[in-house]
């Protein structure tokens, strides 16, 4: 698997979103455990979940607990980025939380959920309207200076937004994390920034929109058809266009099937021309 970096860590040029693994219409708990040893056995080093990463309320941190529990025992040295500042509501609603005491208490959930004395990389969810940048990022710089994490990051966060973080952080920002896709491109700007920055820059839904091989809408068209020359996935196809955005890029597709996340990792090998690359631009 070749790497990149985030904030100065060597990490798998693909990494393993978990989320599909909590929330409604899980799979089973064997299944999921099977999906995150067969990447790492593929060659993931990163591994990316949430606290709010669960069916609802009533079991919040599900996704923590269980990529905690598939890690136990490897000879593996994996980076576990987790997230706070989501919450959930009865009946699956999400709710957003940016306090600084909310976050810190957070993050103290999240070091005993998955069993660790400081935090790989964590990342402020989603920006709360009620709450200051400043004021929540703030939080982050504290865990920082008091070793409770070793990294931070945020998400879903606009250029703006993100150069007001870095400051916060006196520079330490160490990755975005926004969704990004051929079928969503509109977080152009913030990856362009981050490479500007030299900020890691996690697409989350990376494969948005994408369906199984064979039901691919239009948007799609060039990236089956590279794939059929190439006898690859177009999946496959999507990941190494968006490795060649910028070495800071390091996509995060969600999987819940060990076939899924082994395909996936084998993008981090395609390396596309510059033909095909303006083929899956236009």
């Amino acid at each position: 698997m070749r790497t990149r970096r985030i904030g100065g860590v060597e990490v798998s040029a693909i990494g393993l979103g978990a989320m599909p693994m909590s929330l409604d219409g899980r799979p089973d708990r064997e299944q999921s455990i099977g999906t995150i040893r067969a990447a790492v056995e593929a060659g993931v080093t990163l591994i990316d979940t949430a606290d709010a990463y669960s069916a609802d309320d009533r079991d919040f941190g599900h996704n923590e607990e269980l990529v905690a529990e598939a890690l136990r025992g490897l000879d593996a040295r994996v980076m576990v980025a987790t997230k706070g500042g989501h919450t959930r509501t009865p009946g699956g609603g999400w709710g957003l939380n940016g306090r600084p005491d909310y976050l810190k208490s957070a993050c103290e959930a999240s070091l005993r959920r998955l069993g660790v004395e400081a935090i790989d990389l964590y990342q402020f969810h989603r920006p709360d309207p009620d709450v200051p940048i400043a004021e929540s990022v703030g939080a982050l710089a504290e865990l920082l200076d008091e070793g409770k994490i070793k990294l931070a990051g945020v998400s879903n966060f606009d250029p703006a937004q993100i150069r007001e973080a870095n400051e916060v952080l006196g520079g330490r920002l160490a990755s975005v994390q926004n969704q990004f896709s051929p079928a969503f491109r509109s977080s152009e700007p913030e990856l362009e920034l981050c490479a500007e920055l030299d900020i890691a820059f996690l697409p989350w839904s990376p494969l948005g929109g994408m369906g199984a091989a064979g039901e691919l809408g239009s948007r799609f068209t060039a990236f089956a058809e590279v794939g059929r020359e190439r006898g690859i996935s177009p999946q496959r196809v999507c990941l190494a266009w968006m490795l060649a955005k910028a070495p800071q890029v390091v996509p995060i597709p969600g999987a819940s099937r060990a076939a899924s996340i082994t395909d996936s990792a084998s993008a981090a090998e395609v390396e596309l021309t510059k033909e095909e690359l303006d083929r899956l631009d236009g």
